[in-house]
This record gives structure tokens, C-alpha cells and sequence, in this order.
């Protein structure tokens, strides 16, 4: 699972891996702008359905400068993750710098009516040529 995800975070029995790929043929960096990937996979190893509600996430760039960016679920869904199993998504990420960070959390609830915070781990944005 790491060498797909090499990032994840755990929060109680909900982790969150991460795989980040730079897009070369969605980014113009002649124009500034640069364009990243994202692969979520969200793995419930509790013993209760987990459904996700809301996400949070802080986008920085290259210069330091953060927005947040907040929403119901994701990618249009609400999704439940029944225990032992996961949920896959891939979203993207556009940049006017070739390099920053994304982080945040998902808002979910258990079966229990129980809401929590569930932490997506840091991770780095950058462009293959900024990395050499």
C-alpha cells in the first residue's frame, strides 16, 4: 500500500492515503500555471460506517500564500465507508507557482451520530523541473 500511497494519515480507525501526481500536459508554465493530481483513498478499519460530510482543505503556494478552500464532500458525493473497506477519488489542484503544499481534514459522521474530524495528511506540490 505504501509504494501506491506513500503518504497517510490516521485518525481513530480512518486513514487517509495520498498519492500526488504532477500533470506536464494540463500545466502551461510559460503562462504560470502548473497542475497536480491527487488520489484520496479513505480506509475505514472501525467497526461502524463512517459517512464523509465536509472537507477543509489549505492550499499554499510556492510564495507562502493560503486559501482555504471548504465544501460538502467530495467530488459531489457524500460517501459511506463501511468498515473494512475504502473509497477512492481523484481531484486536482491548479498552482501559479510550480511549487506548494496541500493539507486538511474531512468532517464525518459515524453510524453513532457522532461527528469527527479526520486529518489528510501534509503534502508537497512540485513540478518534476523545480525537483532536479
Amino acid at each position: 500500500m505504501n509504494a501506491l500511497f506513500p503518504l497517510h494519515a490516521t485518525t481513530r480507525d480512518i486513514i487517509v492515503h495520498v498519492a500526488v501526481t504532477f500533470l506536464p500536459e494540463q500545466s502551461e508554465p510559460d503562462r504560470g500555471r502548473w497542475f497536480w493530481a491527487y488520489h484520496i483513498r479513505i480506509e475505514n478499519q472501525g467497526e461502524q460506517p463512517v459517512r464523509l460530510l465536509s472537507r477543509h482543505w489549505i492550499i499554499t503556494d510556492g510564495r507562502g500564500i493560503q486559501q482555504e478552500l471548504e465544501g460538502e464532500g467530495v467530488i459531489g458525493e457524500q460517501p459511506v465507508v463501511q468498515p473494512g473497506k475504502s473509497y477512492d477519488y481523484v481531484s486536482g489542484c491548479p498552482l501559479n507557482t510550480a511549487t506548494g503544499s496541500m493539507r486538511g481534514a474531512y468532517t464525518m459522521i459515524g453510524s453513532d451520530g457522532e461527528t469527527f474530524e479526520v486529518t489528510i495528511p501534509h503534502f508537497a506540490l512540485i513540478a518534476p523541473a523545480v525537483a532536479e
